[in-house]
């Protein structure tokens, strides 16, 4: 009677959102946490955004719609990727979909067999890996280490490949590192794939507009175009127009993996809300110029937590050139103790530790694929990081 599905047993809980709910928890009991686990804007949705919603309820725009998205979000989609990325697509290479892990996971399941492999470079998103597993497909991990940047090369990449070889995913800029891949570094790899013609390529483009290089952000179908007819484009508006709960992502690719997405969504979900698509078409389509503000903030937010962290006892922080992350290194905090007598032996133990000493909630590095590490989301205000970076700072001097 309790027997679960072969599928569901290849996947585990996201790390992430465990992390978050034990946070809320604490909370809720009244402890003094502070919790930067959760890949989430503090920023409030623009109200332009909220009015199109509004404005959609009130003229009844409450009912079923095509299964992938609207003619007029679709048409969105279509202006986004033209505007910002130099990239050309008609509304039947155009998918949305009920937010980005969501575009994500209709894609692999839709192409996705027993035996094939996706290429997964490491550390990566929590859920990548889960949605290859339940596919029935076999993660390949890359590891790009804090020596390259967190990011892979076009030697590694090549070695990777093998007939089996399905698809190969790129996360720029990356969570959790917040590696960012230049145009020339994605050009490296893409003149790698081209030589593998068997090999589809996704990149997840989320967090696009958090952006600090000192070079335009590029995607790889923008600047390898060669590569256009095998290349799966996904995005969204959760991150830079802070609409998590909104749930919208999308895509842009090949109409025959679009179709695919469609047939399996007609089966699962239907259509993502036509309230919230009707919000996409404004966030889309209207001004633009409050990005370059937030952007801002983050990068300050992203200054002050790097300089913290590296003054940390232990810790090598990189700085990330995009996202809202950072992703310490904490090789030099492994066999120690805590003033407990505890051995702090994995980067787990030491989340663990910061959270039951220090009331302080981060991920550990071993959910992202690369260890010793951890993941801080710097998505929240200065004062509330310098606390948390002190409470660390001192958590860290009292290792031995």
């Amino acid at each position: 009677m309790t027997r679960t599905s072969a599928a569901l047993g290849r996947i585990q809980p996201s790390a992430t959102l465990a992390m978050s709910a034990r946070v809320n928890a604490l909370k809720a009991a009244g402890v003094d946490v502070i919790g930067l686990s959760a890949g989430e804007p503090d920023f409030d949705t623009p109200d332009f955004i909220k009015e199109a919603a509004i404005l959609a309820i009130r003229n009844g725009q409450t009912k079923y719609t095509d299964v992938d998205g609207t003619v007029a979000v679709k048409d969105a989609v279509a202006l986004k990727f033209k505007r910002d990325n130099g990239i050309v697509y008609e509304r039947n290479q155009i998918s949305v979909n009920a937010g980005g892990k969501h575009t994500l996971f209709n894609a692999l399941v839709a192409t996705v067999d027993v035996g094939d492999e996706v290429i997964i470079p490491a550390p990566y998103w929590v859920s990548y890996p889960d949605i290859v597993n339940y596919a029935g497909g076999t993660p390949v991990f890359i590891e790009g280490p804090a020596s390259q940047g967190y990011k892979i090369t076009a030697a590694q990449l090549e070695a990777a490949i093998t007939p089996k070889t399905r698809w190969m995913m790129l996360n720029s800029p990356s969570n959790p590192s917040g590696a960012a891949y230049s145009a020339e570094e994605l050009k490296a790899l893409g003149e790698v794939l081209l030589r593998h013609p068997h090999v589809l390529v996704m990149t997840d483009d989320m967090y696009e507009h958090v952006w600090y290089a000192p070079t335009p952000f590029a995607t790889i179908a923008q600047v390898c175009p060669e590569l256009y007819d095998r290349t799966l484009t996904v995005n969204g508006c959760s991150k830079a127009f802070s609409m998590t709960g909104w749930r919208i992502g999308f895509a842009g690719g090949p109409t025959w993996i679009i179709k695919a997405m469609s047939k399996l969504q007609s089966q699962s979900t239907s259509n993502p809300c036509s309230i919230s698509q009707a919000a996409a078409v404004a966030a889309l389509t209207g001004e633009q110029d409050f990005l370059e503000e937030r952007n801002a903030a983050f990068k300050r937010r992203r200054d002050m937590v790097v300089s913290m962290l590296n003054d940390a006892p232990g810790l090598s922080c990189p700085t990330p050139e995009g996202a809202f992350y950072v992703y310490p290194d904490a090789s030099g905090l492994m066999g120690k103790a805590t003033p407990k007598g505890e051995k702090i032996a994995t980067d787990e133990d030491l989340i663990t530790y910061f959270l039951d000493e220090a009331k302080v909630a981060a991920v550990h590095g071993g959910a992202f694929g690369l260890s010793p590490a951890f993941r801080i989301s710097y998505a929240t205000s200065e004062d509330v990081l310098k606390k948390a970076c002190t409470r660390i700072q001192e958590a860290c001097a009292a290792l031995k």
